[in-house]
């Protein structure tokens, strides 16, 4: 049987954390900031975890990461 492959897209997008959860950059960081408060804008700098829903379909994407 043949190695699975890493999905490349996902595995530009997320990272594996020591405890073995998934970080994920924040969405709405592209344009458009004046429309935004500037605690929004502070909030969406941080890094956010996957959520539990998500998590097992991108693991299988991460098949060796």
């Amino acid at each position: 049987m043949p190695k699975m492959k890493t999905h490349k897209g996902a595995a530009k997008r997320f990272k594996k954390t020591g405890s073995g959860k998934l970080k994920r950059a924040r969405a709405f960081t592209s344009h458009m900031f004046s429309n935004k408060t500037q605690k929004q804008k502070r909030k969406l700098r941080k890094a956010a975890i996957v959520s539990s829903g998500d998590f097992k379909r991108i693991k299988e994407m991460l098949t060796y990461k």
